[in-house]
């Protein structure tokens, strides 16, 4: 499973390709405005810079001429760039003119299997699903994301699955579990991953156990 990091901020980026944490990174309009960004084109060619890995940037648009234009306007920047649709009704004729460009997309907010066969049967390469919206009503976003890996292996469908913003570790891996392709985490998120009571407790009895020896390996 790859991991994608939710940010437009290039410190948490950089930190994590240099801890080999980084596989893409994913932005929306929201996290490109919280990251207090002036021109959105510039931070998303920035990011694309610093790690070739891919870049999921989202159109502004909701129309299918809009979203036709936006994508293609996005698609530009950079070989790296995912495009990310709202998957509303007319999105799925842009979707199919931008599978027969060459230009990958990912269909957001998909939050069923039908939802997920008919945006792949479109075009789109990828669909997001928000697992904090669905919990946020009551559903399971494991059991959402498995019933997609289920229906797209059942179906021979070729269409990658990610899984956004897991807010605990065992969303993170029960989204892994389900078989979900990649997750998008918040940097945030994405450091309480590697905090545990008893790796703290462990590391603690580490060291005491250290300090009885003299000197390290090496020496």
């Amino acid at each position: 499973m790859k991991l994608l990091l939710a940010t437009a901020d290039l410190d948490e980026i950089r930190w994590a390709a240099t801890n080999g944490l980084l596989d893409g990174v994913l932005t929306t309009p929201a996290i490109l405005q919280a990251a207090g960004v002036g021109d959105d084109r510039e931070r998303v060619e920035e990011i694309c810079g610093l790690s070739p890995t891919p870049v999921y940037v989202a159109v502004h648009a909701v129309s299918g001429d809009d979203i036709y234009r936006d994508a293609r306007e996005i698609a530009r920047l950079s070989d790296q760039i995912i495009v990310q649709v709202p998957l509303v009704e007319e999105a799925f004729g842009a979707l199919h003119r931008l599978h027969a460009d060459g230009v990958r997309t990912a269909a957001m907010l998909v939050f069923n299997a039908a939802q997920a066969l008919l945006a792949a049967k479109a075009g789109a390469s990828t669909v997001v699903t928000p697992l904090d919206q669905l919990d946020a009503v009551g559903h399971s976003g494991g059991e959402i994301v498995r019933d997609l890996r289920r229906v797209f292996d059942a179906s021979r469908t070729e269409c990658d699955i990610v899984a956004v913003r897991p807010a605990t570790a065992q969303q993170f891996s029960e989204s892994a579990l389900a078989g979900a392709d990649a997750v998008a985490i918040a940097p945030d998120v994405l450091r309480s991953l590697l905090l545990h009571p008893l790796t703290d407790r462990g590391i603690d009895q580490f060291l005491n156990d250290v300090s009885k020896h003299h000197g390290g390996w090496g020496q």
